[in-house]
């Protein structure tokens, strides 16, 4: 349906198309030196695994290289990145967290 503008100019309405927001994995790589109790604690603190899902997750980024932590909005997927990465250097470990579009 039209809309009168100010000058008497009808405008027509274009209907408003919203996208969901795109989605960004959360990923841990794998490196020599980070030991798998620490990335076990990681993926509880802050992914909120249990036990047995976090371990699961850790053997994958110790077999396959990588695993996904989970799928975020993209300031959400940034923060826990950010939070991996500052943990892991308070506690003087070299183990990366990434995200990638999903």
């Amino acid at each position: 349906m039209p809309s009168k503008h100010q000058d008497g100019v009808e405008l027509a309405k274009l209907p408003t198309v919203v996208k969901p927001p795109a989605m960004f994995k959360v990923v841990l790589l794998n490196d020599d030196f980070t030991p798998m109790e620490f990335v076990v604690i990681v993926l509880q603190q802050f992914f909120g695994m249990d036990h047995e899902r976090a371990n699961r997750v850790m053997l994958k980024v110790h077999t396959e290289g990588k695993g996904v932590c989970g799928v975020y909005s993209k300031d959400v997927a940034a923060t826990k990145v950010a939070q991996v990465m500052d943990f892991s250097r308070q506690h003087q470990h070299p183990l990366q967290c990434v995200m990638e579009e999903n």
